[in-house]
């Protein structure tokens, strides 16, 4: 399949190598110069979507995405699929829609969870919204990039799918190191504390597959300085994005919306910046009854 991929950072990057090193043809663009093995360079976004099957977009935020599309909708062939697997706001996934609708493409937004080893090890999972024709013509994609990939319905709904689930994560994992703080301050092992919950009703991902405690559990970023797996800059975009589509759509999430403003605390205020989205234990630990 001829392939045009724009946005080769962290994520993107190893995508585009994942299904070039499975034999397709990927032209790439990256404002800052990219180049992936395998991956053709182009000068422009426009040009790496020119005649382009399938155009995969994995960008910052959603202004950025609509700027993009602008661009590469009007040099892509009728009948092409525009695959965004960027997070952004549902209002952006589904204007693009509309507009790469109009000009006679299928248009998926597919948000991905897995992180950057994910991307690496081609084991992401994707959450599709849009048609089901151009989730057809993108699953042999999906299965190259991950291993995993949900149609959740129309346009805007694979993002909304991304941002309830990070909501969950989001505030799981601040009890997660709450909870670990607190047995620490009740004299409890963190081992003992670990296999109680980690087969008990407290069980979560946060607890058993990405355990915020160093040297208990499987391996996680907690076990290497808390260098990110999942940046907490991005778990709170990810938490403002759903904010504003809890504002957008009159939703009540209250728990939710704390998350946000303790990851926004975390981040902008304390020593979060660059951080994995785990460290909020090392925060709790050093913190008393408020």
């Amino acid at each position: 399949m001829k392939i045009g991929f724009i946005g080769l950072g962290n994520m993107g990057g190893p995508m585009a190598a994942n299904l070039a090193k499975a034999g397709h043809e990927v032209t790439g663009f990256d404002t800052a110069g990219v180049t992936i093995d395998g991956v053709a360079s182009a000068d422009s976004a426009k040009a790496a979507a020119s005649g382009a099957e399938v155009v995969i977009t994995m960008l910052p935020n959603g202004q950025i995405l609509r700027t993009v599309a602008s661009e590469v909708i009007p040099a892509m062939d009728k009948g092409a699929v525009l695959l965004d697997c960027s997070t952004v706001d549902v209002d952006s996934a589904r204007a693009v829609a509309q507009q790469a609708n109009d000009a006679g493409l299928s248009a998926l937004d597919a948000p991905v969870s897995g992180g950057v080893g994910g991307a690496e090890g081609g084991t992401l999972t994707f959450m599709v919204g849009g048609d089901q024709a151009g989730f057809d013509t993108a699953r042999p994609l999906f299965d190259i990039m991950g291993q995993k990939a949900v149609h959740c319905g129309p346009s805007g709904n694979g993002q909304a799918a991304k941002i309830c689930n990070n909501m969950i994560l989001g505030a799981t994992m601040i009890v997660t190191c709450e909870a670990f703080a607190l047995a620490d301050k009740l004299g409890l092992d963190r081992q003992a504390m670990y296999d109680v919950v980690s087969t008990s009703s407290g069980q979560s991902w946060s607890m058993t597959t990405y355990c915020p405690a160093p040297g208990v559990g499987p391996q996680s970023p907690a076990d290497n300085g808390y260098k990110p797996g999942f940046a907490a800059d991005l778990m709170l975009k990810d938490l403002r994005l759903a904010q504003e589509a809890a504002a957008s759509a009159d939703a009540d999430t209250p728990l939710g919306e704390a998350a946000m403003k303790l990851y926004a605390k975390f981040v902008e205020e304390e020593d979060g910046q660059g951080r994995d989205f785990s460290a909020m234990l090392p925060r709790f630990e050093k913190r008393g009854y408020s």
